[in-house]
């Protein structure tokens, strides 16, 4: 599989058990708890395909994989 470009990244923090993102790629607000528990993530770690309900405006973000800092998504989220 070929590298995703920086385009198709968004930041993500992990308070306690918690999975915040600071600001929603979609709405653009601000610090959203996700619906996302910490197994989705190691599984994003891991490659699997994680769908994220974004709480705020309601839609779907499939992240492809994850680093410590970043969720890489299916599409892009910046401009």
């Amino acid at each position: 599989m070929h590298p995703l470009p920086f385009s198709h990244t968004w930041p993500y923090e992990v308070q306690g058990k918690d999975i915040y993102i600071e600001e929603c790629p979609f709405c653009q607000q601000e610090h959203v708890l996700t619906n996302m528990k910490q197994k989705d993530v190691k599984r994003a770690k891991e490659q699997f395909k994680v769908r994220v309900n974004m709480p705020c405006c309601h839609t779907v973000m499939t992240i492809v994989e994850a680093d410590d800092d970043y969720f890489w998504a299916d599409q892009p989220l910046r401009g």
